[in-house]
């Protein structure tokens, strides 16, 4: 692929964006450069690579690749999904505020409430489906808005352009964790945002064998902060991780379409079951952000929760799966089913979560590419033991 990556589509930049045949074989998949250093020819003379913490190839495809997708001017990887927000809080400074979705990933929650607020910053959790709490949440020292959406596990919509629209004019930066939907589905920086974050770990890596997060950012002033950040704190994505990532992102438009299409049905079947209390899905044209989802995304993405009213009922249905797999994480090509309250927001305190509407009866699916019939026969076999 020649010239601006702007000039193709999506499948065709997911496969060869950041990806020219290599320059001394002719190979079509980037090399894994496992090395730590680099020769210099001589003093002062080297060939653009010192380091690999600062310098790496198969990195550099990734990052490129990621930005490709994105529609971004600069991608940066790391070494997990956290390593990543890590490095996009030291945007922000001790004394300073931060708006937040109220409905995180328990990982982020903790991160922020254990961690940053120690070194005196500052958060404020807000219902960012409504435009009026961000507004209200915005104060001079508010240096920067981070959004999930959807959220995680509540599945909660935030109308990105209007959310950007208040941030700016408040003198904000966006930022916007985009991993359950992917590029494929959704792109923030289109939307007005300003560093989009992904777990690499999840859809575009497809494959539950790598751990990574990324960075890209709207502005290469914000990207050559993140490159700094990378050379100096560390927490860079290793060079098998990234050719993984690089192999997985190949195949993210016809993953996602897969899982998408499977969730559809899941979701439409658990909708109508009598022992479900309630199904948060965007998809469902009962969701409070079924119309703004339709207006800035793609797609509804493979992520569902649902209700089954109580710790009992929660685990005599996920004791009976033979299929689904419980596990944390999601995006991969299985179907993976979790609970969140004592998996992924475990971390969250118990009132929060109530508070929240996490209550233990919530089940998050992460719907794979299995064959529909085979899913839905397990979610029915689940449900005949509740």
């Amino acid at each position: 692929m020649k010239g601006d990556p702007r000039r193709y589509g999506f499948a065709t930049r997911a496969i060869h964006a950041g990806q020219p045949p290599d320059a001394a074989t002719g190979a079509v998949t980037v090399p894994i450069y496992m090395t730590s250093t680099y020769v210099h020819d001589g003093l002062g003379e080297h060939k653009g690579f010192e380091y690999t913490r600062v310098h790496n190839p198969t990195r550099f495809a990734l990052e490129d690749n990621v930005a490709a997708l994105e529609n971004g001017a600069t991608g940066h990887a790391f070494a997990s999904g956290m390593a990543a927000i890590s490095a996009l809080l030291t945007l922000v400074k001790a004394g300073e505020h931060v708006v937040v979705s109220q409905d995180v990933y328990g990982g982020t929650y903790r991160f922020f409430t254990q961690v940053l607020e120690r070194y005196g910053l500052r958060f404020s959790w807000i219902d960012a489906t409504s435009t009026d709490a961000i507004e209200a949440a915005m104060e001079p020292q508010t240096k920067l808005l981070f959004l999930e959406t959807p959220t995680n596990p509540l599945m909660q919509i935030t109308d990105l352009a209007a959310a950007a629209e208040i941030a700016h004019r408040h003198g904000a930066l966006v930022a916007v964790d985009n991993t359950f939907l992917s590029p494929y589905l959704q792109r923030p920086l289109e939307l007005g945002c300003d560093v989009v974050v992904h777990s690499t770990t999840k859809y575009l890596n497809g494959h539950s064998d790598a751990l990574g997060g990324v960075l890209v950012a709207k502005d290469r002033a914000q990207g050559d902060w993140f490159y700094f950040v990378q050379k100096s704190v560390g927490g860079v994505m290793s060079p098998f991780d990234a050719f993984l990532v690089l192999r997985g992102i190949k195949t993210l438009p016809i993953r996602v379409e897969r899982c998408e299409e499977n969730a559809r049905a899941v979701a439409a079947f658990l909708a109508d079951h009598p022992k479900v209390e309630r199904v948060l899905y965007p998809g469902l044209p009962n969701h409070p952000g079924y119309e703004i989802q339709q207006r800035q995304a793609r797609g509804f993405g493979a992520m569902i929760s649902f209700d089954l009213g109580s710790y009992d009922a929660a685990k005599r249905f996920l004791d009976r799966l033979e299929v689904m797999s419980l596990a944390e994480s999601l995006g991969g090509v299985e179907t993976l089913i979790s609970h969140p309250a004592t998996m992924t927001h475990a971390s969250v305190p118990a009132e929060r979560r109530a508070t929240l509407g996490i209550g233990d009866g919530l089940v998050r699916i992460s719907v794979g590419i299995e064959d529909r019939d085979d899913l839905l026969a397990d979610l029915q076999r689940g449900l005949d033991a509740v």
